[in-house]
């Protein structure tokens, strides 16, 4: 407020210059008419002619005239002066008769009328110079009438009681308004005093550069204006950016659909370079409306590493007690004809049983290129025949590389999540024969993967419903995340999930993905059968 206030009064005292040199202007201007005017009056009174031309004692008839002419028009001196610069007149009488010396007159007595500012004891004053012409027209004398300039002092006092008023009013109404003006501003701040904003700034900006997430903001206008380090490092941005579109800075952060939608996505993975980051994107609100957007980036790379590392081991241990529970039945299975006797036969079944799993081990190797697909599938194989459930890989199944959009851990856990879910439905159902076929496909521009089974099958709820979050037709605290879980990396690799189900009968889920991370889903799906059928019919 004392700052507006200042620049109120400064302003004020500015203006006041101004005018007052304004004034002065108008003032020498006035001035210079009335004495050009008077001396001209004076020049050509036929009088003042006749006693310059003809009168022995011109001074005698001329002093008084000047002197009342002077009086009447409110200037300070008229002299009228000889061709000898003679002085006819003056208001002075001791200086009538005496010699006019000023250098500033010499163009005067050379036929020139002007006026002329002389500097005195008394101040700055006006001299207007008048040639007196003859009936001949022949220069005879000139008239000098001359005024003061009114000084700063005088103009003051002589307005001093406008210029009061008009001061106090101007005082009156700054101070309100720069109370108005502060109270309006410190508002609009939260009522924090600037030094207070300032320092919030400054340790915004370093909370912000300190954390470890990166943090991305963006205005109404889709212009950057947070982008802290870290995510300048994450998305490998090199420059300030601050101001710049952020569709220029970074075109898939999906803030500006944030900001027009004004929802929020929450707990989103993108895979850019070969990093994996979490993302969590939330509208910035002021009274209810959008007024901005803000990005939370998390680089899970390392995680992702190891969560792929903790699946394997998992995969791994399931892998190895299913093997240990049918070596132990197999190993029971040789003892028994041992003990019989039939040594053929326990020969025999040690060769089948041998031949076929290094068949499945060798089909898995040649078909999958990556071994932590290959050893779900194992492990699922075993796990299944110790559940006495029969899974069977399609023979023309392979898996050379991975769609652009997605990784190991993407289909480790879904094709993990896919079989569990079989095995949980194939344990509710009473079908004598339990199978589970599993059938991946691919070519150079989609990939498809089907898994059907023989279980229970689900109604039209839980169709409609399985891939929400929560949502489970069992009990437990970990259930409803597998489908939900599913259905995030089917979003994430833009692919395209079907489903057929039907109560006692079963459950086929087919997905379709591009190879190349884009592709429309009608098409995806037109192609399906394509890339995902399979030849059982």
């Amino acid at each position: 407020m004392l700052l507006s206030f200042g620049l109120v009064l400064f302003s004020l005292v500015i203006g006041g210059i101004v005018l007052i040199g304004s004034v002065t202007r108008l003032q020498e201007k006035e001035l210079s008419q009335r004495l050009t005017i008077t001396a001209q009056t004076v020049a050509n009174l036929p009088s003042v002619v006749e006693s310059i031309s003809s009168s022995p004692n011109p001074a005698a008839h001329i002093a008084p005239l000047a002197d009342n002419i002077r009086i009447l028009n409110d200037v300070a001196y008229i002299v009228v002066l000889d061709m000898d610069r003679k002085r006819l007149s003056h208001p002075l009488s001791e200086r009538i008769g005496t010699t006019f010396n000023s250098t500033d007159g010499d163009p005067a007595f050379a036929e020139h009328m002007y006026v002329s500012k002389v500097r005195g004891e008394a101040g700055i004053g006006l001299r207007s110079y008048v040639p007196v012409m003859n009936k001949s027209r022949e220069q005879i004398g000139v008239v000098v009438a001359g005024g003061l300039l009114p000084g700063v002092g005088e103009l003051v006092r002589a307005e001093k009681r406008s210029i009061a008023v008009t001061s106090l009013l101007s005082l009156i109404f700054g101070i309100f308004g720069s109370a108005l003006l502060a109270r309006h501003i410190k508002r609009q701040m939260f009522d924090l005093e600037p030094h207070e904003i300032a320092r919030m700034f400054r340790e915004r900006t370093a909370a912000f550069q300190a954390m470890h997430e990166g943090v991305i903001a963006i205005d109404r206008n889709e212009n950057v204006t947070i982008m802290n380090e870290r995510a300048k490092r994450i998305f490998g941005v090199k420059r300030n950016v601050n101001g710049l579109p952020i569709r220029e800075v970074i075109p898939n952060t999906r803030l500006p659909e944030v900001l027009h939608s004004g929802q929020a996505i929450l707990g989103k993975e993108l895979n850019i370079g070969g990093t994996v980051i979490w993302s969590n994107r939330i509208p910035i609100r002021e009274n209810g409306v959008p007024v901005g957007a803000i990005a939370i980036f998390q680089d899970r790379t390392d995680l992702t590493r190891m969560a792929e590392e903790l699946t394997g081991v998992r995969e791994f241990v399931h892998a190895l007690r299913a093997q240990n529970h049918e070596h132990m039945n197999k190993m029971h299975t040789i003892a028994g004809l041992l003990q019989l006797g039939k040594l053929t036969e326990a020969l025999d079944y040690l060769f089948a049983i041998a031949e076929r799993q290094e068949e499945i081990t060798r089909f898995l190797q040649g078909h999958f290129h990556d071994d932590g697909v290959a050893g779900l599938l194992l492990g699922k194989i075993s796990r299944g025949k110790e559940l006495g459930i029969e899974l069977t890989i399609d023979k023309d199944s392979r898996l050379e590389r991975f769609p652009g959009l997605l990784d190991r851990h993407d289909f480790v856990l879904l094709l993990g999540n896919l079989i569990e879910n079989a095995f949980d439905a194939l344990a509710e159902s009473d079908m004598a024969l339990k199978e589970i076929y599993i059938s991946i496909r691919q070519d150079e521009e989609l990939l498809g993967i089907l898994i059907e089974d023989n279980g229970c099958g689900m109604d039209e709820e839980t169709k409609a419903r399985m891939l929400e979050r929560g949502y489970s037709t069992k009990s437990g605290e970990s259930r409803g995340m597998g489908l939900y879980l599913l259905n995030e990396i089917v979003a994430k690799g833009n692919g395209v999930l079907k489903c057929d189900s039907s109560i006692g009968l079963g459950t086929s889920i087919e997905i379709v993905f591009p190879m190349k991370g884009g592709g429309d889903g009608d098409e995806q799906n037109g192609k399906s059968g394509a890339a995902g059928g399979s030849d059982r019919g």
